[in-house]
């Protein structure tokens, strides 16, 4: 079987708002950094996908606002909606078709230009759905506290997760929310939709991100050791909100077993060594391990209590600070990407971990993690 690899990554700072950038000034810096951590030129680009959302950015066809930006002129590009994971996804079949060796993959949002309870309110069926007036934060909410119900989860250990991830963030110079906090801090934050207090969720953040994928034929011309992609894999389930048990993610768990089957990973547990995942609420981070295969059924928050998820633990989650600490909702899943190839690499820098062979990173897409996408990311081929 063909194999691919990241070979190259690049990422502004996530901020609450870049008044002096345009999502074009965003990709155009994004897109140059990885060019020159691959070593290569726009003219060795195959071509382009880009992540984007018309409903993020107030416009149709929302790729056309970074085409130009991300070298797309005289080549292919495309547009995937969603997080930066599915658009690396697509990126990759791209550079595995036979038509293309290489594939630059962006991803941006400004969510300060954005007004997410509208937004978010449109995933909603139209009809029997939208018009309860709920958005993204308050379906959570729902699937907090079911989660919470099912597992005896408390508030004290959704709290540790803000505390780990945001105290992660103080080695990242690219977070936006690098913080000292307590867990007493995050239970006094304003309640924003019970049980989640406002330390319990991610901010609103610009940012842009941009990967590299290329064919084994030629990945190593540009760069002499890649981060290979082992296993890959993404599923959806129901679209209706009640129709879910939203204390479990059974297309988390689907798209986990694919990725570990396909990278031929038998205990995740033991043969994962660092992990980004989305913790867009503390809560998530907690559930998709769980459904991941990396906390036993009930168990992540005293797996948390005990530390075993902090850069010294055994599997350090997201050493990087996490979505919780900056989240530019589209290119999320690219920053965890580069993050995780970074720690492979070694030169993730002060959220360095020790030993980082194997890594995973899942996005998420829909309310309250509809559909998710897992990668397996190694050292080796």
């Amino acid at each position: 079987m063909d194999r691919a690899a990241i070979i190259g990554v690049g990422m502004t700072k996530i901020e609450k708002r870049k008044i002096s950038q345009t999502f074009a000034d965003m990709a155009w810096e994004a897109v140059n950094k990885a060019l020159t951590d691959a070593g290569m030129t726009l003219d060795d680009i195959d071509n382009v996908v880009t992540t984007s959302s018309d409903f993020w950015d107030g416009r149709t066809i929302s790729c056309m606002a970074v085409g130009d930006a991300s070298g797309a002129a005289h080549k292919n590009i495309s547009c995937v909606e969603g997080d930066g994971t599915y658009g690396a996804f697509y990126g990759m079949t791209r550079a595995l078709s036979g038509s293309y060796r290489t594939t630059l993959v962006t991803g941006h949002t400004k969510g300060s230009e954005s007004v997410s309870s509208l937004i978010t309110n449109a995933a909603f069926d139209p009809i029997y759905e939208r018009s309860l007036g709920m958005d993204m934060i308050t379906a959570c909410a729902m699937q907090a506290r079911s989660y919470m119900h099912r597992t005896k989860t408390t508030a004290e250990q959704l709290a540790l997760v803000s505390v780990k991830n945001h105290g992660n963030a103080l080695k990242n110079p690219l977070a936006q929310l690098p913080m000292k906090i307590t867990v007493e801090d995050v239970l006094k934050s304003e309640m924003v939709a019970d049980p989640l207090h406002k330390l319990d969720c991610s901010p609103v953040s610009d940012g842009c991100a941009a990967v590299i994928i290329a064919h084994e034929s030629v990945a190593e011309k540009f760069r002499q050791k890649p981060v290979w992609v082992r296993g890959v894999s993404f599923c959806a389930d129901s679209f209706f909100f009640g129709d879910r048990d939203l204390s479990r993610a059974r297309s988390l768990a689907q798209a986990a077993r694919k990725a570990y089957a396909m990278a031929g990973v038998h205990d995740p547990k033991k043969e994962i060594d660092v992990a980004e995942v989305s913790d867009a609420f503390t809560y998530q981070e907690l559930l998709w391990l769980e459904e991941m295969g990396l906390a036993d059924d009930a168990a992540a928050g005293k797996r948390l209590e005990r530390g075993e998820f902090n850069l010294d633990g055994p599997l350090p989650v997201n050493a990087s600070g996490g979505l919780l600490s900056g989240h530019p909702v589209i290119a999320a899943g690219l920053y965890s990407m580069a993050a995780v190839v970074r720690q492979i690499r070694g030169d993730a820098g002060g959220f360095q971990v020790q030993k980082a062979k194997t890594g995973l990173v899942q996005g998420v897409n829909g309310l309250g993690g509809q559909s998710h996408c897992v990668w397996i990311l190694d050292k080796d081929k």
